[in-house]
């Protein structure tokens, strides 16, 4: 028997779960439109670079076996991985995309009510995570200087607190957290509480002093590791990411999956790519040259930003970003804008690079006359 609803009802048939009233929505990078201006998409933190010849044959071999199911349990790349970082091929799990994995271990661990910790502003998704799990997001600012304040972080940890998210290089402002503060952070963790070393950019973070995820995962039980094949790899298409955790979570994580949620496609990409890390390294290291290019042209233009460990610049802009967001549209420069917050801007092509220069050398400007014009008055 069917329920019956009068013509041009608006009541629902389903209620829906309370908590996706206040989940934010995730916003995605802004993709070019329809304009006289040559247009650069530096929004979505893309690598810039084609697939490498190896890695698109791979794919290219799979591709007529795309009727039938994946491999559920990654088999092969689980082996590549684990060889990679010395770990127990039980130690590592798979998603699409280490946002799925991400999404996996709360699930994993977290009860209605229970909480999540993070530094804010940090990953878009994390508050979108958590709510979807029934848990309480807890917010801790970065400092003054755009980095995780992990002190203030250990002394938000509460009785319900479950995970700690430590983003790093923290996307969106790019900075990344010392050895010795996570070590500092840790002795002040209770071992019940999960701390995941979310390294999305982790390739292109040079700091002699940066905490490695990998060496924490070794060291303290309650850590896990997020890595992606999205971005150094230049696989954000395919989506493919993995944990590195104790084996009773990696257990967990495999449990809570998505079925034949990793492609084939996805899974011989990131092999060839596993195989071809010195061609991948070349690419890296021209990146990493590029992004401290802009960087150093951008603090001589006077902007004041952090130090980027990543593949993106941070542009704190506060109450005038949508303003800044206008003026480097209107060079053609697609950026990522945090309304009353800052901008993220993506390292891309030399060109595309040289385009957000100009662009950003206005914008200064523009607000600068902006600011003077508002005291003036």
């Amino acid at each position: 028997m069917t329920t019956q609803h009068p013509e041009g009802s608006q009541q629902p048939a389903v209620s829906l779960r309370p908590a996706l009233r206040s989940l934010p929505p995730y916003k995605p990078g802004k993709s070019a439109a329809g304009s006289d201006v040559l247009q650069y998409k530096l929004s979505s933190n893309e690598n810039p670079y084609p697939p490498l010849p190896s890695v698109l044959d791979a794919v290219n071999q799979m591709s007529p076996e795309m009727n039938l199911y994946p491999d559920m349990t990654c088999r092969a790349v689980t082996e590549a991985v684990a060889a990679r970082w010395d770990v127990a091929p039980s130690s590592v799990s798979f998603g699409s995309g280490s946002v799925e994995v991400a999404s996996q271990i709360i699930r994993s661990v977290c009860d209605e009510g229970d909480e999540v910790v993070f530094a804010w502003r940090s990953f878009e998704a994390y508050p979108i995570l958590a709510g979807l799990a029934g848990a309480t997001a807890v917010k801790v600012p970065l400092t003054e200087d755009e980095r995780h304040d992990l002190p203030a972080m250990a002394a938000a940890i509460t009785e319900r607190t479950k995970v700690v998210l430590v983003c790093t290089p923290n996307n969106p402002t790019g900075t990344s957290v010392t050895a010795d503060e996570l070590h500092a952070f840790m002795a002040q963790v209770p071992s019940n509480v999960l701390v995941v070393v979310d390294e999305a950019y982790v390739h292109f973070n040079v700091a002699p002093d940066a905490a490695r995820g990998i060496d924490f995962f070794h060291e303290y039980p309650n850590v896990v590791v997020l890595h992606t094949f999205s971005k150094a790899y230049g696989l954000a298409g395919l989506r493919i990411g993995y944990a590195i955790a104790p084996e009773y979570i990696s257990a967990a994580l495999r449990a809570v999956a998505i079925p034949f949620g990793v492609t084939n496609l996805a899974q011989q990409a990131a092999l060839a790519s596993l195989a071809a890390e010195t061609e991948i390294e070349e690419r890296i290291t021209a990146l990493i040259e590029q992004r401290d290019h802009v960087h150093q042209q951008l603090l001589a233009q006077g902007w004041e930003l952090p130090e980027s460990q990543a593949n993106f610049v941070w542009l704190r802009t506060g109450a005038q970003t949508v303003q800044a967001e206008e003026t480097l549209s209107r060079h053609g420069v697609i950026a990522r804008a945090f309304p009353d917050e800052g901008i993220r801007v993506s390292i891309g092509s030399p060109a595309a690079n040289q385009a957000f220069l100009v662009a950003a050398q206005d914008a200064l400007e523009t607000l600068r006359a902006a600011s003077s014009s508002r005291i003036g008055g």
